[in-house]
């Protein structure tokens, strides 16, 4: 079956990279980007035992998780218009893209009046890449403690990032690097639990990201291949 093979091979490479930083594989947690696949293809990695399934629309979540097992954990990982957080806060295991303070006062006035508590990560933009969505580095401490201490119905979990697609691995590295920093610096800020994710790390640059420290790694291509639905 080829999705078993990529999903054995992509442990492989997962075991591998945290062999040579002497971390353990059960550190790093799989989210398989499942937003160019069927229902079909996710019921396949599901029986392969792949709980974590990432999409990037906001519908596209709330359909699937309609259509598949109850015990997915879905989360959310492309831009949040506000107007979608309806489709998103009621299933989304956690928001990986929560980019401004504005985006964090729709979603939680939206869960104030739905009895909600949702989980997310302040999305960051350590390449300073424009064309990349994320609060810059320099603004992210303050509104990520602003948040803790003002929207009790987001749970604020760590922090995302992309880096650029690039070949020039140090550039990479320098992109996560940087946010492994800001997550140290906000852990010792905020009790246990509140800043312990990182999620870094796609197809392309994930061995470099669990390298310098990523907690959860995005992974479509590796997983999927390049189909389509």
């Amino acid at each position: 079956m080829e999705l078993a093979k990529a999903y054995n091979q992509l442990l492989q490479r997962v075991q591998a990279a945290c062999k040579r930083v002497g971390r353990n594989t059960s550190d790093i947690r799989l989210v398989a980007v499942s937003k160019t696949v069927g229902t079909d293809i996710i019921r396949q990695a599901y029986e392969l035992g792949i709980r974590d399934f990432g999409e990037n629309r906001a519908q596209d979540l709330r359909d699937k998780a309609g259509l598949l097992p109850g015990d997915i954990n879905w989360h959310f990982i492309g831009h949040l218009q506000t107007n979608k957080i309806k489709y998103v806060a009621p299933k989304a295991v956690l928001i990986h893209s929560l980019d401004s303070w504005e985006l964090a006062c729709a979603i939680s006035d939206y869960c104030k009046k739905h009895n909600l508590t949702v989980q997310a990560l302040m999305q960051v933009n350590t390449s300073g890449e424009v064309s990349k969505y994320g609060l810059p580095a320099e603004q992210a401490e303050e509104i990520f403690l602003r948040i803790y201490k003002e929207l009790p119905n987001i749970r604020l979990r760590g922090l995302m990032t992309m880096a650029p697609l690039t070949e020039d691995k140090s550039v990479i590295r320098q992109t996560f690097r940087k946010l492994k920093q800001l997550q140290e610096k906000l852990d010792s800020q905020v009790p246990t639990g509140n800043a312990d994710i990182l999620s870094m790390g796609m197809t392309h640059d994930f061995e470099i990201a669990i390298e310098e420290g990523s907690t959860m790694i995005r992974i479509g291509t590796a997983l999927f291949g390049t189909r389509r639905r």
